[in-house]
C-alpha cells in the first residue's frame, strides 16, 4: 500500500513522507498564487483553480484567501460558494454537494492525531472523509471535524463545532453541534411576504 493509500484509508500514516510533502507544497503554492491575484482577475483565478481542484462542478466561487492541503482530495458539486478565509485539510476526501453556501472562516478538517503522545512524536496522523450534502448552508466560523456527514438541506449555525453526523433538513448549532429543530415550510414565510 502506498503512503497516499494509507493516508486515504483512515489508518495511521507518516505525514512527513516525501511523496506527500511534494503534493502538499504544490497545493500550498497554488493557494498562495490564487490568494495573491487581484479579485477581478477572473481568468487567472479560474486557471489556478483548474490546476488546484480537478474535481469541481460549474459555478464554483471561492473568495480568497483560500487554503487547502492537497486540492486533489476535494470534490465540489455545481454552484458552490465559499467565502474568504476557509481552510480545507483534505488528507481524506472532502465531498461538497451542489448549491452549498459556506460562510467565512470555516474549517473542514479530515486529519487527526493519535491521543497517545508517543505516536504523535512519530508524526503519525490519520484522516477520515467529510461529506456535505446538497443545498447546505454553513454559517461563519464553523469547524467540521474528521468523519462527519452533513445531510442535504441542513443549516449549520455560525460558530458550531460539528463532531457527529447531522441529518438532512435540520437546523443544527452549538459546540458540540446538535440538532435544534427540523426545517419546515414555515421557515420560508419569515423572508417572503
Amino acid at each position: 500500500m502506498s503512503i497516499r493509500e494509507e493516508m486515504m484509508s483512515g489508518r495511521l500514516y507518516d505525514a512527513s513522507s516525501g511523496e506527500l510533502l511534494a503534493e502538499l507544497y504544490r497545493a500550498q503554492e497554488l493557494c498562495q498564487e490564487y490568494n495573491a491575484l487581484r479579485i477581478t482577475d477572473f481568468e487567472g483565478r479560474a486557471a489556478l483553480l483548474d490546476k488546484l481542484l480537478p474535481h469541481k462542478g460549474s459555478g464554483l466561487t471561492i473568495v480568497p484567501p483560500f487554503f487547502c492541503d492537497y486540492g486533489s482530495n476535494l470534490e465540489f458539486g455545481d454552484n458552490v460558494f465559499i467565502n474568504g478565509y476557509c481552510v480545507f485539510l483534505d488528507e481524506a476526501k472532502i465531498t461538497i454537494g451542489s448549491n452549498v453556501f459556506i460562510a467565512p472562516q470555516c474549517g473542514f478538517y479530515t486529519a487527526g492525531h493519535p491521543l497517545d503522545k508517543d505516536l504523535r512524536r512519530q508524526k503519525l496522523e490519520y484522516s477520515l472523509p467529510i461529506t456535505i450534502g446538497d443545498d447546505v448552508w454553513i454559517g461563519g466560523m464553523v469547524c467540521v471535524m474528521p468523519g462527519v456527514t452533513i445531510g442535504s438541506g441542513s443549516v449549520i449555525a455560525g460558530g458550531s463545532v460539528v463532531v457527529k453526523d447531522i441529518p438532512p433538513g435540520v437546523l443544527a448549532a452549538g459546540n458540540p453541534c446538535r440538532v435544534v429543530r427540523p426545517l419546515a415550510p414555515g421557515d420560508r414565510d419569515r423572508y417572503v411576504r
